[in-house]
């Protein structure tokens, strides 16, 4: 028990670690996602312990996914509550021409975009016209209805079809990372240009999909981090120059520009160690969101449909452009097409295509480009490359000699005359690199950025600044007037944070805007975040009550900060002070007493025996052994040192103090409406009722093939030797009737039949062939399962002879051991020598190792007995009992005819096998444990007859020497040697059929062997 006034550390802190410690050792085995969420295409790398840095590849094993998500209509979709087959990917883009109502292709563009009046929109409609695109209520943004569900009352958002990508690509991550891996954090790309509203719908639609998202990363940065992972930068603590890169990015929804900054750091680390990190700093950016590869497209389609409509079948018709682009099957065709002329021109100065049943089922149409006139019709686009890049260098405030290199990442760039405009602007080719992986940097940045994350992993430090991409700050209303303060600029880096004082005493509201841009262009106050205070009033007046503050002393403040997830500003506390006077014994000191960190002086010492404190009982001595000492002129005057020491502690206590009152609030997201709970329930309900049909979808189809491929089994069945003669004529008719029936049904009304019944009609196939095929199996098996029983009762019978052999061996051996000790007992002993007599060989060493034959006969030594009697008569048991179980059921067996249930089973033979092998195993473990020991030779004596310590030579007793088991066993008969080896030869051959059967081999088979032979 510790002592009064040393109180121990509470439990919790310690609780709370090895809580803190078991929940980091549970997330060591979850794996993190970093995903680059383009506008055709989305790539996903996987980070799991034993899997770095891994490409996620699809279904058919590609390594990028095209952001596509399809619902294929089926007889049944106009059916309430059936929900209709999902398809991702490439497969469904394939099916846009069919059904293009309901293929979703590129909705990144669509992300928080109001549906009235947004050239985004209109694009988006004219590129797929029959996809039924309406105003979702009550946010107004763009939603999704298909005639094909006419069921579905509520319409499709961009979030939750973006959600469905987001889980099949999560599917794919867990079945590649294998059975019972976590799944549930990730980093995200997004555009430098991605608003509040946009960035909150990544972040629902990786919500919706089971993801949690650690944070949201640019396309530029996270180039740069990959670039950064392999490279070591100049340090500028000790004079380095910092390099200056820019990014050009260029996609299929938009081009970007973005100067970084690399740069290592030396910074102290533990203890007196230095250590140096490596930084990768946004410093500008710049974009142009109607430049991609998505409209160098658009230029394709748009010459296509020109020529299209010239040609003599479509004059004949008097058929229109117009009409054409407002067909979808025709513009799925154009559109799909136009992507690979694209790549291909990239590469190859002209090419072709040709289209069967355009827009009519008897048209055809055959179209040809060459490079130079495709860059005729892009000439405006090309006058475009530029402006990303201006808008980053002059948002960084830097100039193309500033640069160390022009790096390119995206699909696009690859486009000649892109990259002929770039050297143009860069001014060298030699500054244009393509050293990072055009198509997977900016995903393995962003998994290396989740591993950075995440506690679980341990990778290079590589600090990362990103910047929010518009400026921000706050507005509220103070005396009737209102008030506005800028915080944090478009290059302001992500997770700083600002201290805002606000003059205000009473429970307020504030709102924290973000500067974006509105359609046309233009920077508004857009607002982000409404925060309400809760206690301010009452913070207030507990400051003026308890320590005494003046309300014009009091500040009010509130932190706020750059998200370190979506970049966007939070309030991340806020707080009411004013200074005043310390008040000693307060409320805290008194929580200091009470676990035990108060003065450590008096009140904490610990207690004497008679229950005083020891600390107030030596000073009270003290006191009186001094006055006694001191004379009375010395007691009287006071010490001048003494006085101004009081003085100095009133003034220590009467000190200033600031006083800190927390202050509660609440923040809720303003501008675009958010989605309540309700909607949110619904949609999640939705979610998972299409996982659970496609689910029940894949089980239904797992149940067709097994049932069709059973069909086709039955053919090669009904004609094998073995099936025929373990079955019956009548049986064999009836199987191929019942299988000719099912494989008509199955082209038939099975087509569309459920799981359930799918599942009936394969078990009453599997009725009839299944006994037939056990019995073909048996038959076949069911020699080498007796060949190898009777081999084992062989042995064991071997065996039994030999511990037979043994036992009557022994009971000669007693009896001439017994027959010796009498004898000894009845011959005359020797004369002892008189003590007068001399003997001349006194002083000669005794031979320890020979003595005389009435010593041997007068101490016969008892050999142990190798093997009870039980021990024989559990070996004849099990032996008898085996052996008369094989004969009546092989007589029973042999009654039976090939096409009748055998009454002898492999598994029973098999089974028998093991137990003879496990008896005879067990009796050789059993007499390890019994090996005989030798018994030490006799003591030495010495001269006059005693005996001496140590044995021979008065050393050291030395162990004997170990039985030679060849010699012995040369010694033996020849017939013995010749059943022993027998035996052993048959153990040998059980140690095999055992590891044969379990696959373990049998460590300890030499050793029982040679066991064995020392027995015998």
């Amino acid at each position: 028990m510790p002592p009064h006034g040393r109180r121990r550390f509470p439990s919790l802190p310690i609780l709370l670690s090895l809580f803190c410690f078991f929940a980091s050792t549970a997330s060591a085995i979850s794996a993190v996602l970093g995903i680059d969420l383009g506008t055709e295409y989305i790539k996903t790398a996987l980070v799991k312990p034993g899997i770095p840095l891994e490409i996620v590849l699809t279904k058919d094993s590609k390594r990028k996914e095209t952001a596509a998500v399809a619902f294929k209509p089926s007889k049944s979709s106009s059916t309430p509550n059936v929900y209709p087959e999902r398809i991702y990917g490439g497969d469904a883009l394939a099916l846009s021409a069919r059904f293009p109502r309901d293929v979703y292709p590129n909705l990144k563009p669509l992300l928080a975009q109001q549906y009235q009046n947004n050239d985004l929109v209109a694009t988006y409609h004219r590129r797929f016209p029959e996809i039924g695109m309406i105003q979702s209520k009550p946010r107004g943004t763009v939603g999704f209805s298909s005639s094909s569900f006419p069921w579905m009352e509520d319409p499709y958002s961009v979030e939750e079809l973006l959600a469905m990508e987001f889980k099949n690509i999560k599917a794919n991550a867990i079945s590649m990372a294998g059975k019972g891996s976590i799944i549930k954090d990730a980093v995200i790309t997004i555009p430098p240009f991605y608003t509040a509203e946009e960035k909150r719908a990544v972040v629902m639609a990786a919500d919706l999909a089971g993801l949690r998202v650690l944070s949201l990363i640019s396309d530029g940065l996270a180039v740069g981090l990959n670039y950064a992972t392999s490279r070591t930068f100049p340090t500028v603590n000790e004079g380095g120059r910092p390099e200056t890169h820019l990014i050009y990015d260029m996609g299929a929804g938009c081009a970007s520009a973005t100067v970084l900054r690399f740069q290592g750091k030396t910074l102290k680390d533990i203890g007196k160690f230095n250590k140096t990190v490596q930084e990768v700093q946004i410093l500008g950016s710049g974009w142009d969101k109607s430049f991609g590869g998505d409209a160098l497209n658009q230029v394709i389609v748009d010459d296509m449909v020109a020529k299209f409509a010239n040609t003599d079948q479509m004059k004949a018709l008097g058929s229109e452009a117009m009409q054409f682009t407002q067909h979808g099957r025709t513009m799925a065709k154009l559109w799909k097409e136009s992507e690979r002329l694209r790549q291909v021109l990239s590469a190859n100065t002209e090419t072709q295509a040709s289209f069967e049943g355009l827009y009519l089922d008897d048209v055809n149409f055959k179209y040809k480009i060459t490079r130079a006139q495709f860059e005729k019709l892009s000439r405006k686009y090309a006058a475009k490359v530029g402006f990303p890049i201006t808008l980053a260098l002059e948002s960084a405030k830097v100039s193309l000699s500033d640069l160390e290199s022009v790096i390119l990442h995206g699909g696009a760039v690859r486009t000649p005359f892109v990259q002929k405009e770039l050297e143009a602007i860069v001014g060298s080719a030699e500054k244009i690199r393509t050293n990072v992986n055009a198509d997977e940097a900016a995903v393995f940045g962003a998994a290396f950025k989740a591993a950075t994350l995440n506690p679980s992993f341990r990778v290079k430090e590589i600090r990362t600044g990103d910047t929010p991409g518009y400026a921000s700050g706050a507005t509220w209303t103070s005396d009737g007037k209102e008030r506005q303060q800028k915080l944090f600029t478009p290059t302001s880096t992500i997770g700083s944070e600002k201290q805002v004082a606000f003059k205000m005493l009473q429970d307020f509201t504030f709102s924290l805007y973000q500067q974006a841009p509105n359609q046309a262009g233009e920077l508004i106050d857009t607002p982000v975040a409404q925060i309400q205070t809760k206690n301010m009033s009452a913070s207030v007046k507990h400051l003026e009550e308890t320590f005494g503050c003046v309300a014009a002393d009091i500040s009010t403040k509130f932190a706020i900060r750059l998200s370190p997830i979506d970049g966007l500003p939070e309030v991340v506390r806020g707080s009411v002070s004013c200074e005043a006077t310390e008040k000693k014994g307060g409320v805290v000191d008194g929580m200091k007493d009470l676990f035990g960190f108060g003065s450590k002086k008096g009140d904490q010492e610990p207690l004497a025996e008679n229950g005083e404190d020891t600390e107030a009982a030596s000073l009270s001595s003290e006191s009186e052994t001094a006055a006694a000492t001191s004379s009375p002129k010395e007691s009287a005057s006071p010490d001048p040192m003494t006085s101004d020491k009081k003085v100095d502690d009133k003034v220590k206590e009467a000190r200033m103090k600031t006083q800190t009152v927390y202050v509660d609030f609440s923040s809720e997201a303003a501008g675009l409406p958010q989605l309540s709970e309700e909607t949110l329930g619904r949609v999640r309900e939705r979610l998972d009722a299409f996982d659970a049909s496609d689910r029940s979808r894949v089980r239904r189809e797992e149940a067709l093939n097994t049932l069709e491929g059973f069909t086709y089994k039955a053919r090669d069945l009904l004609e094998d030797e073995g099936f025929i003669a373990a079955s019956t004529e009548s049986l064999r008719i009836e199987i191929e009737q019942k299988f000719r029936d099912a494989s008509e049904w199955l082209y038939g009304d099975g087509a569309d039949a459920s799981r359930d019944a799918l599942k009936e009609r394969l078990d009453e196939l599997r009725g009839l062939v299944d006994p037939v095929q056990k019995r073909k199996d048996e038959a076949v098996r069911r020699p080498n399962a007796l060949k190898s029983l009777e081999e084992a009762l062989g042995q064991m019978k071997v065996m039994v002879d030999v511990v037979k052999q043994q036992h009557e061996a022994q009971s000669i051996a007693d009896e001439q051991a017994s027959s010796a000790s009498l004898a000894a007992e009845s011959a005359p002993s020797a004369e002892k020598p008189s003590a007068n007599s001399v003997d001349d060989f006194a002083d000669l060493d005794d031979d320890t190792y020979t003595t005389s034959s009435a010593s041997i006969s007068a101490a016969p030594t008892p050999t142990a007995q190798p093997y009870s009697p039980a021990d024989l008569t559990s070996l004849i048991a099990t032996h008898d009992e085996v052996q008369s179980w094989l004969e009546s059921k092989s007589a029973a067996q042999a009654k039976l005819s090939p096409f009748e249930d055998p009454v002898i089973l492999v598994s029973e033979l098999e089974a028998k096998s093991r137990d003879l092998h496990k008896v005879v195993m067990d009796l050789l473990q059993k007499q390890m444990k019994k090996a005989p020991k030798t018994p030490p030779p006799p003591p030495k004596k010495d001269k006059g007859g005693k005996k001496m310590k140590g044995g021979a030579k008065g050393g050291k007793g030395k162990p004997p020497k170990s039985v030679d088991i060849e010699e012995l066993f040369k010694d033996m008969p020849a017939s013995e040697r010749e059943e022993i080896e027998n035996a052993m030869k048959g153990i040998k051959k059980g140690s095999s059929l055992k590891e044969e059967e379990t696959g373990k081999p049998e460590a300890k088979a030499t050793e029982q062997e040679k066991l064995v032979h020392g027995e015998l």
